[in-house]
């Protein structure tokens, strides 16, 4: 019984004991014919009669929606329309118009669910390479200060390396380089990474040319390239370092126990359950030789990369004005056009932040002095 019922019945009780609607309307403060009305429903229908009634009228002869109507929407929406399809159609093959607002309240009325549309399910397109050691992608992450992890995996059966440094530049970048070499069950064609500058120094490139390791930089700020070693990266956050102290005495220690268990034993959704170290098992190709890939190795197709783009685009040009350059028989002679071409994209190049605007500015002059040099010849 809620709080209406038991005041109304209130009201009736407290007549029924006096028989004085005058007291009984000054004490509870109801008009005369409120009361007489309460008092006749209770004697008529007793506790049910005391309900409140539906004030709705029973025809509304000025109402917009007739029930031909309400069932016209609600066939259209059977046949999956929404309710500005809904509009459209009636409007056009009924001539009958109704606003959205009439006909969400017509469905709303009605109970009917939300139109939910199917979605296709696009395939998982996963981009592998088919040939282990074909590109293995390299990248750093900073877990905490003075600890960083170097994680190389390959493209073709994530097989991975891992290692701890206080630093992240060149000389830890080259001890890891190392290990990777010796600890991939496989030789390596290509090494890619983004454009973090521990990479990109010359000893480091040196070292990748000497092992006849194409090195391919990604675009900046594009991290979704080097997306396996990105994903294999988070993993290590949830399920290594989750557990373990960054500052721990022997972190490089258990970080090769997780390097071992991730190849040889943790199984991979990629690789459809299988670890990594099963799936290059499984392989019916397993790579070039490291003498095959010594082999077809062009130095002359290779060159310094730089951090920045802009400039690492310049000495590109120049690099293939040079080839351009030995082709042409008989020679001659560059255009203006041509012969400041890498002058004027190095000008443009953003300038790193450990170089000045007179090192810049020197910068392109030798480089418009060494583009002059060459193509005059």
């Amino acid at each position: 019984m809620d709080a209406e019922i038991r005041r109304r019945l209130k009201w009736v009780q407290m007549y029924a004991e006096c028989r004085d609607a005058g007291f009984v309307c000054r004490r509870c403060c109801v008009s005369r014919p409120t009361l007489r009305k309460w008092v006749g429903r209770y004697e008529q229908q007793g506790i049910e009669g005391l309900r409140s009634l539906s004030r709705k009228p029973l025809t509304s002869p000025n109402a917009k929606l007739s029930e031909r109507d309400k069932a016209a929407i609600l066939k259209l929406r059977s046949d999956g329309f929404g309710a500005r399809r809904i509009q459209k159609e009636l409007r056009l093959y009924q001539e009958i118009s109704f606003s959205l607002s009439t006909i969400h309240r017509v469905l709303t009325a009605a109970g009917t669910p939300l139109l939910v549309r199917p979605r296709r399910r696009s395939a998982v397109i996963r981009y592998s390479r088919p040939i282990r050691g074909d590109r293995v992608q390299m990248d750093t992450m900073k877990v905490s200060a003075g600890v960083y992890q170097y994680t190389a995996i390959d493209d073709c059966s994530r097989f991975r390396v891992l290692g701890v440094y206080r630093r992240r530049d060149a000389a830890s970048t080259l001890k890891f380089l190392e290990r990777v070499i010796k600890e991939m069950p496989f030789a390596i064609q290509r090494i890619q990474t983004d454009r973090g500058l521990e990479f990109f120094a010359q000893s480091v490139q040196e070292r990748l040319a000497q092992e006849c390791i194409k090195f391919r930089p990604i675009a900046p700020r594009s991290p979704y390239l080097n997306g396996k070693v990105e994903r294999s990266q988070l993993t290590d956050r949830v399920e290594f370092w989750s557990r373990h102290r960054p500052k721990d005495a022997y972190i490089a220690e258990r970080i090769e126990e997780w390097q071992f268990d991730y190849n040889w034993r943790r199984p991979h959704g990629a690789l459809h359950g299988r670890t990594p170290a099963d799936y290059m098992a499984s392989l019916a190709v397993h790579g070039p030789l490291r003498e095959e890939i010594v082999q077809a190795y062009d130095r002359s197709k290779e060159r310094l990369r730089f951090s920045a783009l802009r400039l690492d685009q310049a000495m590109a040009a120049v690099q293939s004005m040079q080839l351009r350059d030995k082709i042409k028989s008989p020679i001659q002679p560059h255009s203006e056009q041509e012969l400041s071409t890498a002058a004027c994209v190095a000008s443009d190049a953003r300038t790193p932040p450990w170089i000045t605007q007179a090192k810049s500015e020197t910068m392109s002059a030798n480089l418009t002095a060494y583009a002059n040099a060459t193509f005059s010849k």
